[in-house]
C-alpha cells in the first residue's frame, strides 16, 4: 500500500494549496451553506475533473515508460528532483509561515451556473493541468503499482473537496490561520522528502 499512500501525500500536497480554484469552492460553499445539493454538486464536479486528469496523467505517462523503457532512469531522476523541489518549497512556506486562504463575500447562484462555475474554474485552470496530468502522472508512472498511486491521489481529492464542501463554515477559521498552514506544510515537506527518497532508492543500479 506504499504506493497508495504516495499518491495521497502528494495528491494532497498539490490539491491543498491557496489558489483560485479552493478560494471560489470554499466561498460557494459558505454562501450555500442552507443547500445541500450545491455544496455536493460542487465537490462531485472538483472531484470527477481532477480523477480523469489524474487517471489520464498516470495511465498515459505509464505507457510512455512501457514503451520506452530507457527513459525511466530519467523519469525517475526527474521525479527525485521534482519533490525535492516541492518539499523545499513547503518547508519554506512553513518556515516563513505567510500561507493562508482568505475569504470573502460571493454571491449564490442557482445550481445551473454554480456547477457550470465549478467546472470551468476546474478546466480552465493551466494549473490544473500541470498539477495533475504533468507531475502527478509522471511521478505516478514510476510506482511499481501505479494504478495504486492513482487511486490515493483520487481519494487526496475526494477527502478535500468533500471536506472544504461539507465544512466550509469552520473551515474557514481553520484555513484562515497562518499557523495551521505552517504546520500543514511543514508535514507535506517531510512526506515529499520520504517519497523522494523512495523513489532515489528504486533507481536501477
Amino acid at each position: 500500500m506504499l504506493a497508495f499512500f504516495s499518491g495521497v501525500s502528494l495528491g494532497l500536497g498539490l490539491i491543498v494549496a491557496i489558489g483560485a480554484q479552493n478560494l471560489w469552492v470554499l466561498n460557494q460553499s459558505m454562501a450555500a451553506a442552507h443547500l445541500p445539493r450545491h455544496r455536493l454538486g460542487i465537490a462531485l464536479v472538483c472531484i470527477c475533473c481532477d480523477a480523469g486528469l489524474i487517471l489520464l496523467g498516470v495511465f498515459g505517462a505509464a505507457s510512455v515508460k512501457q514503451w520506452l523503457p530507457q527513459l525511466t532512469p530519467w523519469l525517475t531522476l526527474a521525479g527525485v528532483l521534482f519533490l525535492l523541489y516541492l518539499s523545499l518549497q513547503a518547508a519554506k512556506r512553513a518556515y516563513q509561515g505567510s500561507s493562508a486562504l482568505q475569504s470573502s463575500n460571493i454571491q449564490l447562484m442557482a445550481l445551473g451556473p454554480t456547477l457550470l462555475a465549478a467546472l470551468a474554474i476546474s478546466l480552465l485552470n493551466p494549473h490544473v493541468y500541470l498539477d495533475t496530468v504533468v507531475l502527478l502522472g509522471s511521478v505516478g508512472a514510476l510506482q511499481s503499482q501505479p494504478q495504486w498511486f492513482a487511486t490515493g491521489a483520487v481519494c487526496a481529492s475526494i477527502l478535500w473537496f468533500a471536506s472544504l464542501t461539507a465544512l466550509a463554515p469552520r473551515l474557514r477559521l481553520l484555513l484562515r490561520s497562518p499557523r495551521h498552514w505552517q504546520w500543514f506544510d511543514a508535514g507535506i515537506a517531510l512526506l515529499l522528502l520520504l517519497l523522494a527518497l523512495q523513489l532515489w532508492q528504486s533507481m536501477p543500479g
